[in-house]
């Protein structure tokens, strides 16, 4: 099982490596803020991806769940992924 560090590398290596603009949030102002922010190279998108260690999938919090509807409500994509696979199938 890998831990969420080890998964959130290899998801901003995997993004920046496609060239978007990727930023690890470590403290923000608001509580449940996505683990990683970006922005899309080819349409300027704003995603939010939750990472998970793997199997985790199902641990997101009340707060963390609501940041994600928030953020799919006011036209980004934001998700839960506890690999680069779940990436993938977003189409990033």
């Amino acid at each position: 099982m890998k831990k969420e560090s080890e998964i959130q590398k290899e998801i901003i290596d995997y993004l920046e490596s496609r060239g978007h603009y990727v930023i690890k949030t470590v403290v923000t102002n608001k509580k449940g803020t996505p683990d990683l922010v970006l922005c899309t190279m080819d349409s300027g998108k704003f995603y939010g991806i939750e990472v998970k260690a793997s199997g985790k999938k199902g641990t997101a919090t009340k707060l963390q769940q609501r940041h994600i509807n928030l953020i799919n409500k006011t036209g980004g994509k934001a998700f839960i992924a506890d690999s680069v696979w779940d990436v993938q199938e977003e189409g990033l």
